[in-house]
């Protein structure tokens, strides 16, 4: 299983070069300023799920949401984590708290199902307990489900299916992938992959196939790899566009089989797209390398059959003055800035299969919202939109204009990063 881009724009007509390091000789900065050197062994920070208090995990379809958050009290006060599930699929936002006889420790984490209810994963001492929580009332509702015993774990995003979740815990020699929810008997070991594993996308609507970036015992590049999990486990490589690239999978849409990676195969960490299944190269839009900015992809637009070029993608954009989102269609060539919502969890949200995207948020004035922004077009220029350098329209400048040229398919382990001169 490969991924593959269809190189400079639309099906059947490369017309265009990526830009890239062909406009100079001199070298490119990676995206998010210079800090691309990853410690042997060391997992990206890109490569995980959003954890940690205050981060939002959303279910597959955007129905429920969950977080850790602190009750209120006066400033400089301990503060006091319980979860909470958002519920979005209504006609109105609505929170429910789910606190316990007892805080929750900050390093819990939790993620919600289809269902509604909200597994928590807590660590205690060397293990790794596992519970479900549901409202009852005025009460919270815990069915305990078992315990793993390793010194850390975490979780994936829910399975596709609402019902199933999966955690992690990697070692520098193998990682272990565990089904801590929807198992008939509590925890069960579904893999034992060779190597450091982290990430975690899923490929498919049914919760069958799950891609995790795998470093191989005693070091080497950070390759996304395949594991099926109705064939216990099976790992196919998924992604090499060199031998030596650190090549990771952020993103995946099965509807369109749109893949957004990071590799750093350009000599520089770069953000790139490509199309599971096809047999063209990866491309890595320079509208997608800003300067002094972490671009981060977190949600892609769902319900665009086989037409990867023009679904939305948002995109989490950090900088010395905070986060804000961008969007961005392949076809499109060019990123719209838009303001977050004031308490925006950044990184959290999720698209309507129309092209609006729903970013929950929470400030003092509103403790349950969800702003909607629809997906600008890209034809005429948004106002207060920030481009590359030196255009602020913020298109992605393209090369020359030359008749299109007839691509002939190449795989991608052997695709050229940029499109070489006709002759």
């Amino acid at each position: 299983m490969t991924a593959c881009a269809i190189e400079g724009g639309s099906a059947g007509a490369a017309t265009t070069a990526d830009p890239g390091s062909e406009e100079s000789g001199e070298p490119e900065e990676p995206v998010g300023a210079a800090e691309s050197v990853e410690p042997e062994g060391a997992a990206a920070p890109w490569a995980e799920a959003p954890t940690g208090p205050g981060a939002f995990t959303l279910t597959a379809d955007g129905a429920y949401a969950a977080r850790l958050t602190a009750a209120p009290g006066p400033p400089g006060a301990q503060r006091a984590w319980y979860p909470e599930r958002w519920t979005l699929d209504g006609p109105e936002p609505y929170a429910v708290p789910l606190p316990l006889h007892q805080p929750e420790e900050p390093d819990a984490q939790v993620v919600p199902l289809a269902d509604g209810r909200v597994l928590i994963r807590r660590r205690v001492a060397d293990r790794q307990m596992f519970s479900l929580l549901y409202p009852t009332g005025p009460a919270t509702g815990e069915l305990a489900l078992g315990a793993v015993e390793c010194d850390g774990m975490t979780l994936l995003p829910p399975s596709p299916d609402g019902s199933s979740v999966y955690g992690l815990s990697a070692g520098d020699h193998s990682s272990l992938l565990w089904l801590v929810a929807g198992g008939a008997f509590g925890p069960e070991l579904v893999a034992e992959i060779p190597g450091h594993c982290s990430g975690g996308v899923w490929l498919d609507r049914a919760g069958r196939m799950l891609a995790l970036d795998r470093r191989l015992p005693g070091g080497g590049p950070v390759k996304a790899i395949a594991v099926d999990l109705e064939r216990n486990g099976e790992v196919t490589p998924l992604l090499q566009i060199t031998p030596s690239s650190d090549d990771r999978l952020l993103l995946a849409d099965p509807d369109s089989g749109l893949l957004l990676i990071r590799s750093n195969a350009p000599g520089h960490d770069r953000l790139g797209w490509g199309v599971l299944g096809s047999c063209l190269p990866v491309r890595f839009p320079e509208c997608l390398r800003q300067a002094d900015l972490a671009v981060t992809p977190f949600a892609v637009q769902p319900g665009q059959m086989l037409m990867p070029e023009s679904c939305a993608v948002a995109l989490r954009i950090d900088g010395p003055a905070g986060s804000w989102v961008g969007i961005w269609r392949p076809q499109g060539r060019r990123l719209h800035q838009l303001a977050a919502p004031d308490g925006w969890s950044a990184g959290a949200g999720y698209w309507s299969r129309d092209g609006v995207l729903h970013l929950p948020y929470a400030n003092a004035s509103t403790p349950c919202g969800v702003a909607l922004l629809d997906a600008p077009g890209d034809g005429e220029p948004l106002p207060g939109t920030a481009g590359t350098e030196g255009d602020t329209s913020g298109t992605e400048p393209s090369a020359a204009v030359t008749p299109p040229v007839v691509c002939r398919p190449v795989p991608l382990g052997q695709a050229p990063l940029h499109r070489a001169a006709s002759t």
